[in-house]
């Protein structure tokens, strides 16, 4: 598929489709972290196994992150062209759109990812508080139900 045809504008319908497949997939990402985050077995305030931390976190922040692509792509937003994609590309297209969402991403971000996915942090807390910033951003791709 080309560049220009993944990004021409979408009809309403074609949009709500995209948001109901993207949402319900980047939904089971964040199942799939919960389970995951309960073998991590929870002792007070910790949880007691980092490897199951870490991949709940990345699984989590990927869950975020096709939402956040699906956005970009409802808004008719073209990814870069010669680079990946970076949190920066994200932080500057939000930006531009919507400061809560942004800071909803950078906690986001800095919990699941930075945190969670590659130090290792396992207090309970900040990382379902993590989990719970990613569930904002995906809840907006959620399809309009008729």
């Amino acid at each position: 598929m080309s560049e220009d045809l993944y990004f021409c504008a979408m009809s309403t319908e074609e949009k709500n489709e995209l948001k109901k497949s993207s949402f319900a997939e980047a939904m089971r990402y964040i199942d799939n972290a919960k389970e995951t985050l309960h073998k991590a077995k929870r002792q007070g305030k910790y949880y007691s196994d980092v490897k199951y931390v870490r991949t709940a976190s990345g699984t989590a922040y990927s869950g975020m992150l096709l939402a956040l692509d699906t956005l970009m792509r409802i808004r008719n937003i073209k990814r870069p062209a010669k680079s990946r994609k970076s949190i920066d590309w994200y932080r500057d297209q939000l930006r531009k759109m919507d400061w809560k969402l942004l800071n909803e991403v950078n906690s986001a971000y800095d919990i699941l990812h930075l945190l969670g996915y590659y130090e290792g942090h396992t207090n309970a807390e900040v990382i379902n508080t993590g989990i719970d910033s990613a569930v904002f951003v995906i809840k907006k791709i959620k399809p309009v139900v008729n």
